[in-house]
């Protein structure tokens, strides 16, 4: 089943790998004429004859050795060429198989593996393109011609060479192959868990210089390495015993083929020129066999790279879009209708019986301490996550009716951990709308009181933010989303934490810059935090995924319940 989902993906470059077949199976028969026509040419030149009847023989030996550099240059050109393009189109069909299943469906999987799967695991599968695909069709043409050319001098020779191949070929490959099962999905696992290790200390190297565990994470990356390595001296062993045993089986044949040769030479059934002609063909055929051992182990960890993709790519999407017709909203009006949502896996519902009214260019904030279910009810929104019972509408239609991609178009969103990426500024916010020009990113940024900033940078909007944004604070991380989500100028906005981590005088100003982002936009203030309230139409209160509270501030205030707790609690604090 895997390899057929392989040879399936190799269906568009299939003119292009048979071209390669076709020019390593000449580049094989050239190196058999080279060799077969040079011990013609050297045992007919002992004879003495006239130079004239060693013209053709030094003819081939020019034509076999020019004509098989040119074809092995054409066989790696082509070959590798085609696997580059099946590699980069499976690259995207990987990453193509993703994107849907984020966030939902990648939360527990660590960016280090799925990067492996992403790179290591698909570079693994040129080997299959390159080393099990064509040398088996190459090596069985070749022994077909190489049994038919030697019957016509000495049949047993033709059973000789069979036996030699099927050795190499089969028996071999098999054993290797055997050999292989449990050190190449070890050593993919080995390589796939060192790359996770590794990116997760690189992200987390501040931390552990803080707290003075760098040298713990060195042992944990030398103890996967040591594992990691034994899995490599493995199969570096098995390719030396591989190779071992097809220079044994090489010489044998070559040997064997001698003695059952030199008797007709003596009988005068076979004339002597012949002899080394016959004996150096044979041992030039085996080129052919050679790469069939390392194939099958080639085989083994190609078919472990690929259910290892296939796994991933396999896995059911959390959200399916509908296949009606998309309807266009009446309004951008958002309700909720007795919605309860349970995670996968989970018993507790993360959302129960949750009923909101959202009328177009209304603000609501939805607040409860962390795990109440705030960021779940935005998940369903931006259709991360599908809810099962209940109704969710947006403009008068189901939201599910609305593929997730012409949803998000709708929503504009500033995130308590907003990413930005290790390019420019200007990209980082061109984000929202790729298509935006200069002057359009600058007013975004003005708008959200950062073009200052971004001016006074040495290299202004072209300098690049850093790894994830490192080398920007974190107040103005904030003020680069609510630039995003200017820029994208969406009719409903989304605000995840916008101030979380930020002091209570940032707080305070990124606030004030996304007071004036709602005006006109219907708004959802998700926090646990109580700054900025004041400016929201309604409130409510989920605890425990369920709504306990809802109305304004002051009138959440005058009831003295959840909500007025969590302020006085804050007020305390502050």
């Amino acid at each position: 089943m895997i390899i057929k989902k392989l040879l399936k993906l190799v269906a568009p470059a299939a003119p292009s790998m048979g071209l390669a077949l076709l020019c390593t199976i000449l580049t094989v028969t050239a190196n058999i004429g080279l060799l077969a026509t040079s011990a013609l040419l050297i045992a007919s030149a002992a004879l003495h004859p006239p130079l004239a009847a060693l013209a053709v023989a030094i003819t081939g030996v020019r034509f076999f050795g020019i004509s098989r550099a040119v074809f092995r240059y054409a066989e790696r050109y082509i070959a590798h060429s085609a696997t580059f393009q099946i590699l980069a189109s499976l690259r995207v069909w990987f990453y193509s198989c993703l994107e849907p299943l984020a966030p939902a469906r990648l939360g527990h999987y660590k960016s280090g593996d799925l990067l492996s799967r992403l790179t290591a695991d698909i570079d693994t599968l040129q080997y299959f393109y390159l080393r099990v695909l064509g040398p088996p069709l190459a090596a069985l043409v070749i022994l077909l011609a190489m049994a038919w050319w030697l019957s016509c001098f000495a049949p047993v020779l033709s059973l000789l060479l069979v036996a030699a191949f099927v050795l190499a070929g089969v028996v071999v490959p098999y054993c290797v192959r055997q050999s292989g099962k449990a050190s190449s999905p070890a050593l993919l696992a080995g390589r796939a868990k060192l790359k996770a290790v590794v990116v997760d200390t690189l992200e987390g190297i501040a931390e552990l210089a803080a707290f003075r565990q760098i040298k713990r994470q060195q042992e944990q990356v030398a103890a996967i390495e040591r594992e990691l390595n034994h899995w490599k001296s493995k199969t570096a062993m098995v390719g030396a015993l591989t190779e071992s045993l097809n220079s044994l089986i090489m010489n044998s044949t070559v040997w064997g083929a001698l003695v059952l040769t030199a008797p007709l030479v003596a009988a005068g059934r076979l004339e002597s020129i012949y002899l080394a002609v016959l004996l150096l063909a044979i041992q030039a055929s085996f080129e052919a066999i050679q790469p069939l051992p390392l194939a099958a182990y080639y085989l083994a960890e190609s078919i472990a790279a690929a259910q290892r993709l296939f796994a991933l790519a396999g896995s059911e999407p959390a959200v399916h879009d509908s296949s009606t017709a998309v309807p266009v909203p009446d309004s951008f009006a958002l309700s909720f209708s007795h919605v309860d949502f349970t995670y996968p896996g989970e018993v507790r519902p993360a959302l129960r019986d949750i009923s909101i009214s959202l009328p177009a260019g209304k603000r609501l904030a939805i607040v409860g301490a962390n795990g109440a279910g705030k960021t779940t009810l935005t998940s369903l929104l931006l259709r991360f996550w599908d809810y099962k019972n209940g109704s969710i509408q947006l403009g008068g239609h189901e939201l599910r009716e609305y593929p997730a991609e012409v949803v998000r178009r709708y929503f504009a969103v500033v995130s308590q951990q907003t990413h930005l990426f290790h390019a420019s500024i200007a990209d980082n916010i061109r984000l929202a709308r790729p298509e935006a020009v200069q002057e359009e990113v600058i007013a975004a940024a003005q708008y959200a009181a950062i073009h200052e900033f971004i001016h006074a940078l040495p290299q202004g909007y072209e300098s690049l933010a850093g790894n994830n944004g490192k080398a920007i604070s974190g107040g103005q991380r904030q003020r680069l989303s609510i630039a995003r989500a200017l820029l994208k100028n969406a009719p409903i906005l989304i605000l995840d934490e916008p101030t979380v981590g930020l002091d209570a005088v940032t707080a305070q100003e990124v606030m004030a810059v996304i007071a004036d982002l709602m005006k006109g936009r219907t708004t959802i203030l998700v926090t646990h935090t109580l700054t900025g309230l004041q400016l929201m139409d309604e409130i409510i209160v989920l605890d425990q995924g369920q709504i306990v509270e809802q109305g304004t501030f002051e009138q959440l205030l005058i009831m003295e319940g959840l909500f007025y707790q969590m302020w006085r609690l804050q007020q305390d604090i502050i």
